[in-house]
C-alpha cells in the first residue's frame, strides 16, 4: 500500500494534471516594463491578447514569477481574472519566489525562509485574484535555505489551501534530494534554461569523464534523478531569445548553422521553426515541458503545433551536432 501511493504521488505534471497542456505560456513580458511605472491600457491590452492567443492555441498553463516586471505580470493577469473569473477553472497557474530584487540600501538576494515564502505567496495570490497556485517553485537555489523551514512553509501553504503542488527551479539534482528530505510533500518540477543553444544539460552527459566536459559536471545527474524521481522537467528559454530565426541580428556562424537545418525541417515537417525548436526539446525522453516566453501573438500561435510533432533521430542529432558547432566525441 505504502509503495503504491508513493508511486502515485510522484506522477509527472502532465500525467498529474491531465488537462493541462504540454506546453506553458510564459508570463515574464506581461504588465509592461521593469519598473515602476504603472501598468497601462496598452500593457493591458496586450496582456489580455496574449492569454486569450495562448488559449487560443491550446495552451492553458501559464508560468509567472512575483518578481516578473516588478511584480506588474502577475498583477494584470490578475485583472484578467477579475474580469473573467469563470475562465479560473479552465486554467493551470505556477509561480515562483524566493528572489528578492535589489532596493535601496539594500542587496539583491535569495530568501527560501519560511516567512519570506508565506508571505509571497500571499502576495502572488492577492495580485493574480485567486485563492490558489496548482504550483509554487522555488525560484532559484538560496545557500541559506534551512530545508526544515522551506517544509514548513510548504505544510502551511498545503493545509490553508493555498497550493497544490509544489516544485523548483535552477536547482541540481542534491538540492532537490536535501530538499525533498525533508518534505512530506513531492516535488512535482524543475524548471531549469534548456533550447537548442543552452545544451549544457546534453553535454554534462555526453562528455562525462572527458576532461574537455570537467567543468560541466556540476549538474551531471539533475535529468537523471528527474526522471527516475517522476519530477516533470520544465525549459525556460525554449526558444532561444529568438537566435536562430533567420532575421536575428548578429548570429555566430554556429547560429547560421543552426537556423538553416532548422527552417529545413520546418519545411519538411510542413510547421513553423518555432515548433521545431520546441519538438527538439519534447523528443528527449525525460518529457521535457517547454515554456514559451514570446508576447508576439504570431510567434505563440506558431509554437502549437510542437506536441505532435515527432522528429526523427537523424533529425534530433542534425540540430544537436549543429548546435554543439562539432562533431560528437
Amino acid at each position: 500500500m505504502t509503495t503504491t501511493t508513493q508511486t502515485s504521488q510522484m506522477l509527472p505534471i502532465h500525467t498529474l494534471l491531465p488537462q493541462a497542456s504540454r506546453l506553458i505560456m510564459g508570463c515574464m513580458g506581461l504588465g509592461g516594463g521593469w519598473n515602476a511605472e504603472p501598468i497601462s491600457a496598452a500593457d493591458e491590452h496586450l496582456a489580455f491578447s496574449v492569454i486569450d492567443t495562448a488559449l487560443e492555441s491550446g495552451i492553458n498553463f501559464f508560468d509567472h514569477a512575483d518578481i516578473y516586471t516588478f511584480n506588474k505580470a502577475e498583477a494584470v493577469f490578475g485583472r484578467y481574472l477579475k474580469q473573467f473569473p469563470a475562465q479560473r477553472q479552465q486554467l493551470y497557474i505556477q509561480s515562483k519566489c524566493a528572489i528578492k530584487l535589489a532596493q535601496p540600501g539594500q542587496t539583491g538576494q535569495y530568501d527560501c525562509s519560511k516567512q519570506y515564502i508565506l508571505d509571497a505567496v500571499n502576495g502572488t495570490l492577492a495580485r493574480l485574484e485567486t485563492d490558489y497556485l496548482d504550483l509554487l517553485l522555488l525560484h532559484r537555489p538560496d545557500p541559506l535555505m534551512q530545508a526544515e523551514e522551506v517544509a514548513a512553509a510548504f505544510d502551511v501553504l498545503t493545509q490553508q489551501g493555498k497550493v497544490r503542488h509544489f516544485g523548483v527551479s535552477n536547482m541540481g539534482w542534491a538540492q532537490m534530494q536535501l530538499l525533498q528530505s525533508q518534505l512530506s510533500q513531492p516535488l512535482r518540477v524543475n524548471q531549469l534554461e534548456m533550447s537548442l543553444a543552452a545544451h549544457h544539460w546534453l553535454e554534462e552527459g555526453v562528455l562525462i569523464g572527458m576532461p574537455a566536459g570537467a567543468e560541466r559536471h556540476f549538474g551531471y545527474g539533475t535529468l537523471e534523478y528527474c526522471q527516475l524521481n517522476k519530477v516533470q522537467l520544465q525549459s525556460w528559454g525554449s526558444l532561444a531569445q529568438g537566435r536562430f530565426s533567420p532575421s536575428f541580428a548578429g548570429q555566430t556562424q554556429t547560429e547560421q548553422a543552426v537556423s538553416q537545418v532548422v527552417q529545413q525541417l520546418a519545411a519538411e515537417y510542413q510547421c513553423s521553426s518555432e515548433a521545431i525548436l520546441l519538438a527538439w526539446l519534447m523528443r528527449h525522453p525525460a518529457a521535457i515541458q517547454p515554456v514559451i516566453g514570446s508576447t508576439n501573438l504570431q510567434r505563440i500561435r506558431a509554437c502549437a503545433a510542437a506536441p505532435v510533432i515527432m522528429l526523427t533521430r537523424e533529425h534530433w542529432y542534425q540540430l544537436y551536432v549543429a548546435a554543439r558547432g562539432a562533431a560528437l566525441p
